[in-house]
């Protein structure tokens, strides 16, 4: 891994006015003049880059009167807490995993006792079914009675009524749309 640097404040050069230095800088890199102000209370500007481009970034700030250190980050320190968080996602994998086994070796042992208590019903339960199978089946038959009865015949009189009632006024609504002033009597 390249090692990154981060580009601090050291102080100002002798003929620099901290005012000034402020609003070029600003005005250069086109950041809030309060994000310029803490870098000024030694807050970092610039993000953690390679050791050439914060060489760069030292240069711009000495065009400005600023004096500049680059601050080498620990990259080691970012590994320790990788390797921490590995140990952590191995623990809580782990513990998941024994979650999941005491979850599957419970479901077996229900189920076991489910096929035991399954192998003990059926004979209590198996008695009952085959003597009702049996009721149906020893039923006789009624077989006296005639199995072609003839059909009553309906009466269509009234399906006839209603089948002339409504052509009735059918031909009544066609007259109506047809001569619309034959029905104006009932309008008054």
């Amino acid at each position: 891994m390249s090692e990154n640097y981060r580009v601090m404040f050291a102080g100002l050069a002798n003929d620099t006015q901290p005012s000034d230095a402020q609003t070029k800088l600003a005005t250069k890199l086109n950041a809030s003049p309060s994000k310029v102000a803490a870098f000024f209370e030694n807050k970092p500007l610039f993000a953690p880059c390679s050791k050439d481009k914060a060489l760069k970034q030292a240069k711009l700030l000495a065009s400005f009167g600023i004096k500049s250190k680059l601050q080498p980050l620990n990259t080691s320190s970012s590994a320790d807490n990788s390797n921490n968080n590995d140990d952590a996602a191995l623990q809580r994998d782990e513990r998941i995993f024994n979650a999941l086994d005491y979850i599957t070796s419970s479901l077996i042992r229900i189920e076991e006792k489910l096929d035991d208590l399954e192998q003990r019903l059926p004979t209590v339960a198996e008695q009952p079914s085959t003597i009702d199978e049996d009721d149906w089946q020893n039923d006789d038959l009624l077989l006296d009675e005639e199995l072609n009865t003839p059909l009553k015949k309906r009466s269509n009189a009234l399906l006839y009524s209603l089948i002339a009632m409504v052509v009735l006024l059918l031909i009544v609504l066609g007259l109506s749309f047809a001569f619309p002033d034959l029905f104006s009597f009932l309008d008054s």
